[in-house]
């Protein structure tokens, strides 16, 4: 297959481009950077592009198979009504920009990020992909990012949206930016911890990508995030164990709201998400409980 990707200079695209090309696939992909780290590798082409805006790279989406959109700005920074508008524009407008530029009528798969932000923070209520929306502003471009990719429908696209969790991994994303504080004795849980913690490693976020890319019925939302959730005390005290560190160190949910400002209410937030659409398509985890993920990617 022939995939096309937005975003593919960031954490998770960086490795579903690699994966993609070490199983013979080939792959286009897109992103801001001024170079692709896979450069010269083999049925590998980089376009340099702001995908929020159209351009020349949308003739490149009518010449493959399967489009994978995980372009959007990182959340992990202090929001400015100028930032919110970027994160916000980034993900629908990119998806808009994409849904126009697929063929009509062809055999082609749309898989298009969101988040499980979408759900709002929803305390212990347990969320599957039919639960309602909630009403803050990740959960509002959420709403606005997965109206844009259900359009392509209207084309006869095949779409999936894949609400992703917090990934895993040692090269970006949440736990990088948690490990030094741990690896100096200074981890431990945010605010109460009592919060639900929707996390999921990121080689299970790569193979449920490509799982749901080669199955011709797989269509609608998708949880991505691992089947065993637990609150964020428990994920603390899980990561200080790998480590062998104490995590002993809170943060008080003030101080989260002090320093990250408005993002400290997503840092905060709880989402209670399970994967019932990936386990009913035959998904298989390789890495269903926190333990596990943490012991691989930290090679403890």
């Amino acid at each position: 297959m022939k995939f096309f990707i937005t975003g593919g200079t960031g954490f998770v695209g960086r490795h579903l481009c690699r994966y993609l090309l070490h199983r013979g696939e080939t792959v286009v992909t897109t992103g801001t950077s001024r170079q692709h780290p896979l450069e010269g590798e083999p049925d590998f082409t980089y376009i340099r592009a702001d995908t929020a805006e159209t351009g020349p790279w949308m003739e490149a989406v009518k010449t493959c198979d399967t489009i994978i959109n995980l372009a959007g700005r990182n959340i992990f920074r202090i929001w400015t009504e100028k930032y919110k508008a970027q994160i916000r524009e980034s993900r629908v407008r990119t998806t808009r920009n994409l849904t126009a530029a697929l063929p009509d009528g062809q055999n082609v798969s749309f898989l298009s990020t969101s988040a499980v932000g979408y759900y709002g923070s929803r305390g212990d209520e347990k969320l599957d992909e039919t639960s309602t929306a909630g009403d803050d502003f990740l959960a509002r471009v959420s709403i606005d990012w997965e109206k844009e990719a259900f359009e392509a429908r209207k084309k006869g696209v095949r779409v999936s949206v894949m609400r992703f969790g917090i990934v895993l991994g040692t090269d970006g994303g949440a736990l990088q930016k948690m490990l030094p504080a741990f690896r100096s004795f200074a981890g431990g849980r945010l605010g109460s911890g009592r919060q639900w913690f929707p996390w999921i490693h990121i080689e299970d976020v790569i193979r449920a990508v490509h799982f749901l890319s080669t199955q011709p019925d797989a269509r609608g939302i998708f949880n991505f995030c691992a089947p065993e959730p637990m609150r964020q005390r428990e994920f603390a005290r899980t990561l200080g164990r790998v480590l062998n560190r104490t995590s002993i160190f809170p943060t008080p949910g003030f101080l989260v709201r002090l320093v990250a400002g408005e993002l400290g209410d997503v840092l905060l937030s709880s989402q209670r998400a399970t994967p019932e659409n990936l386990a009913s398509a035959g998904f298989e985890f390789s890495y269903p409980d926190a333990e596990s993920a943490l012991r691989q990617l930290l090679k403890a």
